[in-house]
């Protein structure tokens, strides 16, 4: 097979929130600049569109970027997934897409890797709000002491 029947080519949704609004397209910029230098990836057109008012929230501004890449294995395309997390993705190439099972294997493998560090840091973030619950009952003079809400233990 040749290097270029590997080849894939997607395009991605990269959305920004924020303000000011400058800020977003340079932000989204910088985004594109990284993405493009990840190993393996070509970022080969890209489309900033230009930021725009929230509706229900005056001071917030939104856009997004409309950027196509082509990468080299599918394994670097799981990478992007989960390092710049598009708000959608579409394979344009191959149509089809042969993946022996070694390749499965990894991509799995990457998957439940993030997710247990997501899982770890969720964890993490517990333990730390009940520290700090704790801290604000302890600090709290007792007769202004209103109920703090505790996280639910959830099986």
């Amino acid at each position: 097979m040749s290097s270029t029947e590997k080849i894939i080519t997607v395009s991605f949704i990269l959305e920004a929130l924020g303000r000011p609004k400058e800020h977003l397209v340079q932000a989204l910029e910088e985004l594109i600049s990284k993405m493009d230098k990840e190993q393996k990836v070509s970022v080969i057109s890209k489309k900033i569109h230009e930021p725009v008012v929230m509706k229900n929230q005056p001071e917030l501004f939104t856009t997004y970027a409309e950027v196509e890449v082509e990468i080299e294995e599918l394994i670097y395309l799981m990478g992007l997934v989960f390092k710049y997390m598009p708000a959608s993705i579409e394979v344009i190439s191959p149509e089809k897409l042969i993946v022996e099972n070694n390749n499965v294997s990894e991509l799995l493998s990457e998957l439940a890797r993030k997710l247990h560090g997501y899982d770890e840091l969720a964890r993490m973030m517990q333990a730390d709000r009940a520290v700090l619950l704790k801290k604000i009952e302890e600090l709290t003079p007792k007769d202004s002491k209103k109920e703090i809400k505790k996280p639910s233990k959830k099986k």
